[in-house]
């Protein structure tokens, strides 16, 4: 690397709502990042915004679903790019339902993104850091992993894991300076959001403007809201946070 002390940051889901907005903030800051997403054209343009202001960013892309990928990404990405700084597990599935809604594919997909996922990935990333001398790890959870909502039986669980596996890891690799939290939106303005309410039947529009009559605040979590405080919780000024859930929320829980 041109910079030695440039950090370098894997991000998952790097082309969805929060994972564009968590790439441009990182970017904005000088921020070397690692795309792992499933499309190598929709990471495009963030490696090509990443060009203009001359940071180094790469696309590592594949399938979560894929054991081996996840085990080997992060090698895949200290061997190319020169170190792994921070990780990012922010790659997420919604299945929505009542338990006697839902198939054996929902609860197994749903397990394998949300929580397997994040698992081999944090796995193979935590010695990795541990020899260069300490990292972090963000989990993006949820809201709703901490105080479930209805009907979403699934997506909930896999999240209350996700939550749990954090307060683990920050305990038992706090010890080798690695910093391990996660932050727990609610409602978030992203596509997967929208596409929930068209596969219902509903005009993403209104149902987006309902929600944003729900939050004390005025409105639902715009991406880059919920990016501001991945970046802080990777940031230095978080230093003394350690199996965090931070919930953002705009003041409805």
């Amino acid at each position: 690397m041109a910079n030695a002390k440039r950090r370098i940051a894997l991000i998952t889901g790097a082309s969805g709502g929060i994972g564009r907005a968590v790439v441009r903030k990182f970017l904005q800051s000088g921020i070397a990042v690692a795309l792992a997403d499933q499309s190598e054209e929709l990471v495009q343009d963030l490696l090509a915004e990443a060009a203009a202001l001359e940071v180094p960013a790469m696309a590592f892309c594949g399938d979560l679903l894929d054991a081996n990928y996840s085990d080997q990404l992060p090698t895949r990405v200290h061997e190319a790019m020169g170190s792994l700084d921070i990780l990012i597990n922010n790659a997420g599935l919604m299945r929505r339902g009542a338990i006697t809604e839902e198939t054996d594919e929902d609860f197994s997909l749903s397990m394998a993104v949300n929580v397997e996922a994040p698992f081999r990935l944090s796995r193979a990333s935590i010695p990795l850091m541990a020899e260069n001398g300490g990292g972090v790890i963000v989990n993006t959870a949820s809201c709703w992993g901490v105080y479930p909502g209805p009907n979403h039986l699934v997506y909930c669980v896999t999240k209350a894991a996700l939550a749990s596996m954090t307060r683990c890891l920050g305990r038992d690799h706090a010890h080798q300076n690695i910093r391990v939290n996660a932050v727990c939106p609610n409602e978030v303005n992203t596509p997967m959001l929208r596409t929930g309410f068209e596969i219902r039947g509903l005009d993403a529009d209104e149902a987006v403007q309902t929600l944003n009559e729900s939050v004390p605040l005025g409105h639902i979590a715009e991406p880059e809201e919920i990016a501001d405080v991945i970046a802080f919780l990777a940031s230095e000024d978080s230093r003394y946070m350690c199996g965090a859930l931070v919930e953002v929320n705009g003041g409805k829980s």
